[in-house]
């Protein structure tokens, strides 16, 4: 269910998920509302599930992690016994940033994942992805450049 957007509700979506720390008072002056009418909107964002929450972006290559890689996944078994036991894995690696379960190629799944570098990387597939049940199908592609690395979605 998609819910309709005034002009307002656009602004603080955009406004929140670039400055996510920004005050209801400089988020009401941004958007021309005053700030009693600007908090209510931010809630009901909130309770309509618009807003899913807030987070602090950290910077992953002064944390030492420095490689990043996308991985396809194959599983022997398309059941959704198979599937869940693997997601439900998964779920519990912490270098695993996305995990989506895809169509169209020869992959059952495709995980973004983050490490410190190519031993991180190995550690990685030979320790714990490759011994989930079910993997039968392995296939890396590393990251060279990021020109496009956002985390905000058009709400036009």
């Amino acid at each position: 269910m998609t819910i309709d957007l005034n002009r307002y509700d656009r602004q603080i979506l955009q406004i929140l998920q670039e400055r996510g720390r920004i005050s209801n008072q400089e988020l009401a002056e941004a958007i021309n509302l005053s700030p009693s009418p600007c908090l209510r909107r931010v809630r009901q964002l909130e309770e309509d599930g618009l807003i899913d929450g807030y987070v602090a972006l950290l910077n992953a290559r002064k944390l030492g992690l420095n490689l990043m890689a996308f991985i396809q996944i194959s599983m022997d078994k398309h059941t959704p016994d198979r599937f869940g036991a693997f997601e439900e894995t998964i779920a519990g690696y912490p270098e695993v940033l996305e995990c989506h379960l895809i169509t169209g190629q020869s992959a059952d799944y495709l995980l973004k994942v983050i490490v410190k570098d190519m031993d991180g990387y190995q550690q990685f597939l030979l320790h714990k992805l490759t011994r989930i049940e079910g993997v039968s199908g392995v296939h890396s592609s590393f990251v060279l450049k990021s020109p496009i690395n956002s985390t905000a979605l058009p709400v036009e």
